[in-house]
Parts: structure tokens; C-alpha cells; sequence
């Protein structure tokens, strides 16, 4: 007497689970290729982030030299932009409610101050973060972004 059984034969089920490692291997593959260029997109926008800050620096820089008729000094620095100086030459025009938004000077995606120069050794003046190292210079994540190297 010969039962048939429901379902699969043995050889069947073997076959099946051989196909699911083929698969989980295969998933595997993919996982290594995409994952590190998924890694490396945070701080790729941090480093978009910080030339969109510097670029919007650049701009509240241009209207207070626009009322002022020149930049602040590096030792005003940046914070002449949410408050009238109170050392060197003073702002006789200086525009109530600052040139920044938020009454605040922002500081990079990495948390550190921009580096603010004027007059600076490129042009009026130098706007720079150092990156995600916080030091001057590096390469890759911790290289310098520049007011006068973006576009």
C-alpha cells in the first residue's frame, strides 16, 4: 500500500531552503555594495548644509556692508550680524533686528564656530568651516569649505 502524501516530498523542501540561502547570500551582496553609500550620505549633507550657511553668512556680510559701508572686522566677527559692535569701528547704521534671521549666529553641522577673516586673504573677507574634524585642512569629510572655492 502506497499513501500519497499532501504536500511536498522531502527532496522539495531541501530544495527550497537551498533557495533561500541563495537568495539571503545574494541579499547579502547587495546589503555590502549599498550600505556604505547610504553611510556616507549624512555627512555629504552636512557638508551641503555648511555651504548653504556660509553662502547665507555671505549675503546678511553684503547688507551690513550695505548699511555700514564695510564689513566687520575679524575681531567684530560675525557676531556684529545679530548685534551692533562694540569694539573697533563702530556700525552708525547698524540695522535693528541684526541681518540674521534668528538673532543668532549659526554654527556648522559639526557644531564648531565658521572661521571669519576680514579683510581676508582671498577676497573681502574669508567665511570657512573646517570640516567634519574641526581643524584646518583634511580631506574627504574633514576637508575645508571655503566662501571662496563654492560656486
Amino acid at each position: 500500500m502506497h499513501m500519497k502524501s499532501k504536500g511536498h516530498s522531502i527532496a522539495q523542501q531541501g530544495f527550497t531552503l537551498i533557495e533561500l540561502m541563495v537568495v539571503m547570500v545574494i541579499l547579502g551582496i547587495l546589503a555590502t555594495m549599498i550600505v556604505p553609500r547610504i553611510m556616507d550620505r549624512p555627512e555629504e549633507a552636512r557638508r551641503t548644509k555648511a555651504a548653504i550657511d556660509i553662502q547665507a553668512l555671505e549675503q546678511a556680510l553684503k547688507l551690513y556692508k550695505l548699511d555700514n559701508g564695510k564689513y566687520p572686522t575679524t575681531e567684530q566677527g560675525l557676531q556684529a550680524l545679530v548685534e551692533p559692535p562694540s569694539v573697533g569701528k563702530l556700525a552708525k547704521r547698524w540695522r535693528k533686528g541684526g541681518y540674521l534671521d534668528k538673532n543668532k549666529v549659526p554654527t556648522d553641522p559639526w557644531d564648531n564656530d565658521f572661521v571669519y577673516i576680514s579683510p581676508g586673504l582671498h577676497s573681502d573677507f574669508d567665511l570657512m568651516s573646517y570640516g567634519a574634524d574641526g581643524e584646518p585642512g583634511g580631506e574627504g569629510n574633514d576637508a575645508d569649505i571655503n566662501n571662496w572655492e563654492l560656486k
